[in-house]
């Protein structure tokens, strides 16, 4: 091939490719793209496009672009987390025992989403009952609480996948003792305790009294030993006899007796034989027979010599104004130390209704006893003539007779007066009237026109005088003109008619001359027509001369090149005094209503505009309203509406009563929901479930509970427009216990029997009574919060006082009595007797516990003052040897000194102190 040639081939060759790069570029690529792609630019600067397979796609963007599985990058989820790959994207959720931060049921790991253990034991009852539930990560495990035990399996288990599960403790039916009566109700489960008591009519003479179901499902004790009750022979009481059947034993009868002239002075007159082996002391004492002062009899005199023995004998009289029908006035003292009953009895001397005279009244305060009076006085129109006007109650029970006697006032004729008539009837009795009027044409100047009949027989003299009647002038009325005939006589009449440019007021024109010489009152007046300011309508200008009389013209023009809607635009001033009726209506349109960022229309009537806050935000800042002014253009209000972020931090419980958390609200007004469980561990059954609704707009709210003492809360808040939640647990503290109701006493006996009154209450199965015994040497300072409690020993003769028993509240009833030294157990406590001839004070301290709190409270109960045997042997006989009342001393010195070394104490009255856990 030539060079020509090659060339020429070349260039045709080069002139092929444009004409297909020409063609190339005219090709529309977007339209060539997947459906799963986008169409891009070029990053090259070239100024083409390209096709991209879209997020969670893969592929060459124009045939094909396949999903992404984004699970097979590995852990893309995070930890305990299971990933669901879907088209085009994919999705997280958390594995069996666990839960999203987001509270949702799936979650994206970019948001910050993680999940978290469950804790399966915040569910009450998820291991049932007996069981106590332990969290692991991810998971959780059960074991059996003390007195259960676990059945058909082993500790630990899970009760979702073993058939493992906790049993109570049961030790079956109680042990029975010879002789003896359980005192509390049956109950069978682990650390139960049952009390026993020696039946009626036998003692308890040692051995245990109580029986504990044990962990080994057996019953442990009792040991109570009990033996018949012996009281002996009876009391012997002075001037009596004793009637039984020589039988002791608990629940044998003594009756006593008197001696004839003898009675029993007290309450009793049987004996029993108590469960104590002795005879109880009735209130029996045997006295001579005496009747006392004789029966008071109303309104009598006595006569008596003040004797009472058996054949006295007391006599009776009537009071002064008082008188008996009766005979048997005589009272004699009997054989069964009463005074017989006299058949006597005074009454009041009583008149009845005092007599009634003719013509006369009577002045009576109603009395009709003896000595009463009554004095009669003649009525009015009457006056007395003659006779006594007084009549006197008598001794007889009858009235004094009176002798006045009344008589008719009469007046005569009445006076006749100059220029009148008279107007009567004809009576002249005291009170009878009579009546003067002017003749015509004349009337009266003075203010009387009756005369009246006196009590003392006389006509009153009338202030009545007639003179000529005569009006005068008509009176004047400003603004009017008087037609008149210039008569001024009775009957004569006067026009009155206002001027022109005036109107007339009220009704009335026409005046006349009475008969009390003057004209009477017209009522009209004249006042100038004005119909005042005339009426002014909005966004218009008046034009008008300031004139408001009849005829005045105002005329109205819209402001700012306003439309007006109606063509009258003038009113005139009418005859009535108001200006035309006419409405000027001047408008302007300002189009739709404008847009507030994060806002909507809540009302709309064209001219104005009320806006509100979506949903997920809230009013910060500005005005709510848009208003079309004057110009047709809208002022837009100025509400600020931000995003709601509300949330629950830092939530604490502060003084056992108060919630206080964070809410970074801004100053939005949130509405709270609180809800708060209370559980007790000793008390099974309680439950305090409570919901509270709460609002506030603080930073910091705070909201303050009513508590119950010695529970167990669990207390969840819930914020209602987001949602947010936060949950705080705490235990409340135990309140000092009340001291029961007690009456101090100072006590000589060597087993007093004390008594306490109490009231139930919630905490009674965590509270407990202690009854302590400190012996009176010296200085003694009780601390009643200490937590020791020192038993009693036999051996340790000088002791700093020990406890003596113990007993449980719960059960117990509202009234208690308690001896002290009966020998008997309470709890682990011997209630051991007294030393005598030794005091002692008794202290009662009320002690609960819960946990590890304890709170404890102390009063002193009594104080026991003991009796020697010696000391009183020793007062019945005479006075010993001077050696041997020596020696006594000196060896009670030398215990006094020994005592005082060995238990250090300076006063006698015991200090308590008490200090709270």
């Amino acid at each position: 091939m030539t060079v020509v040639q090659a060339a020429l081939c070349f260039l045709m060759i080069q002139s092929i490719f444009k004409v297909i790069r020409v063609k190339a570029d005219t090709v529309d690529v977007c339209s060539s793209c997947h459906q799963n792609a986008t169409c891009d630019d070029k990053t090259d600067g070239s100024g083409g496009k390209v096709c991209n397979c879209m997020y969670g796609f893969v592929g060459n963007g124009r045939t094909y672009c396949q999903d992404k599985d984004e699970c097979q990058l590995g852990k893309i989820c995070g930890d305990h987390t299971k990933c669901h790959n879907t088209y085009g994207s994919y999705y997280c959720t958390c594995v069996t025992g666990y839960s999203p931060s987001n509270h949702m049921n799936t979650f994206i790991p970019n948001d910050g989403t993680y999940c978290h253990d469950i804790d399966e034991c915040s569910v009450q009852g998820v291991c049932r009952e007996g069981g106590l539930c332990h969290n692991t990560e991810g998971d959780f495990t059960c074991s059996c609480q003390t007195g259960y035990t676990v059945q058909d399996g082993s500790e630990p288990f899970n009760p979702n996948r073993d058939a493992a599960y906790c049993k109570v403790i049961d030790c079956g039916p109680p042990p029975s003792v010879l002789h003896a009566e359980q005192l509390s109700p049956t109950i069978t489960h682990y650390s139960s305790e049952l009390q026993y008591s020696c039946r009626e009519g036998f003692q308890w003479k040692g051995g245990q009294n109580s029986s504990v179901c044990g962990l080994d499902g057996e019953w442990h004790g009792p040991s109570l030993v009990c033996e018949e009750v012996d009281c002996g022979e009876p009391y012997v009481f002075p001037q009596s006899k004793t009637v039984w059947k020589n039988i002791s034993r608990v629940g044998s009868l003594v009756l006593y007796v008197c001696e004839p002239h003898f009675y029993n002075s007290g309450r009793e007159n049987v004996s029993v034989c108590t469960a104590r082996g002795t005879w109880s002391r009735p209130d029996f004492q045997c006295e001579e027979i005496q009747c006392g002062s004789p029966p008071v009899l109303p309104h009598s005199v006595l006569f008596w010599n003040g004797v009472s023995k058996i054949g006295s004998v007391a006599l009776y009289g009537c009071d002064v104004g008082y008188r008996s029908l009766d005979t048997g006035n005589m009272s004699v003292c009997e054989s069964d130390g009463q005074w017989s009953n006299p058949d006597y009895s005074c009454e009041e001397i009583v008149c009845g209704e005092p007599p009634l005279l003719p013509l006369t009244v009577q002045i009576w305060n109603g009395r009709v006893t003896f000595n009463s009076t009554v004095t009669y006085h003649c009525k009015h129109g009457y006056y007395p003539k003659q006779g006594l006007n007084i009549s006197v109650c008598a001794e007889n029970g009858y009235w004094t007779k009176p002798t006045l006697v009344c008589e008719e006032v009469n007046c005569g004729i009445p006076p006749s007066l100059p220029l009148s008539v008279m107007i009567w009837r004809g009576d002249t009795k005291v009170g009878s009237s009579v009546s003067y009027k002017c003749i015509e044409g004349f009337y009266n100047v003075r203010k009387g026109d009756t005369s009246v009949c006196d009590s003392e027989g006389i006509w009153s003299h009338p202030d009545f005088l007639c003179q000529e009647v005569d009006c005068g002038v008509p009176v004047s009325l400003p603004h009017s003109a008087v037609l008149w005939n210039n008569s001024s006589s009775l009957g004569s009449v006067a026009l009155y008619v206002c001027e022109a440019g005036y109107r007339t007021v009220g009704e009335g024109n026409v005046s006349l001359c009475n008969s009390d010489a003057k004209w009477s009152r017209v009522n009209m007046r004249c006042e100038e027509i004005n119909c005042g300011p005339p009426p002014e309508f909005p966004l218009t200008d008046i034009h008008w001369n300031n004139a408001t009389t009849l005829g005045s013209v105002v005329q109205y023009k819209c402001k700012y090149r306003l439309k007006q809607e109606s063509d009258k635009n003038m009113t005139t001033c009418t005859s009535e005094g108001t200006w035309e009726k006419m409405s000027v209506t001047c408008t302007a349109y300002c189009g739709p209503a404008p847009e507030v960022p994060h806002a909507e229309v809540a009302w709309d009537n064209s001219t104005a505009v009320i806006h509100r806050c979506i949903k997920g935000h809230y009013r910060h800042t500005g005005s709510d309203i848009s208003v079309c002014d004057i110009t047709g253009k809208w002022q837009i209000a100025t509400l600020h509406c931000k995003e709601l972020k509300l949330k629950i931090n830092d939530l604490v419980l502060i003084n056992e009563r108060c919630l206080r958390w964070n809410a970074e609200n801004e100053g939005y007004r949130e509405k709270y929901t609180v809800t708060f469980v209370g559980l007790r561990d000793f008390e099974q059954l309680f439950s305090d479930r409570r919901k509270k609704i709460f609002s506030s707009s603080a930073p910091w709210p705070v909201l303050c509970l009513n508590l119950l003492p010695a529970t167990n809360y669990t207390i969840t808040i819930t914020a209602e427009s987001t949602r947010a939640t936060s949950t705080v647990t705490a235990n409340t503290s135990i309140p000092v216990p009340p001291t029961p109701e007690i009456k101090y006493s100072e006590v000589e006996a060597s087993s007093p029997t004390l008594k306490l009154w109490r009231s139930t209450n919630t905490l009674d199965p965590i509270c407990m009574y202690q009854v302590f015994v400190i012996p009176v040497e010296g200085v003694m300072l009780f601390d009643c919060s200490s937590a020791v409690s020192p038993r009693f020993f036999a051996q340790q003769r000088c002791d700093r006082g020990y406890v003596t028993a113990q007993i449980q509240l719960s059960g117990l009833a509202a009234e208690i009595n308690f001896t002290i030294g009966d020998q008997q157990l309470y709890g682990d406590f011997f209630n051991a007797p007294l030393e005598n001839g030794k005091d002692y004070y008794v202290i009662l301290r009320t002690v609960c516990q819960w946990g590890k709190s304890r709170t404890q409270s102390c009063v002193i109960w009594a104080k026991v003052i003991g009796t020697s045997y010696i000391m009183t042997i020793s007062a019945l006989v005479t006075v010993g040897s001077l050696s041997a009342v020596g020696l006594v001393i000196v060896m009670g010195y030398c215990y006094s000194w020994y005592c005082k070394k060995s238990s250090p104490r300076f006063l006698s009255v015991p200090i308590l102190t008490s200090y709270t856990d």
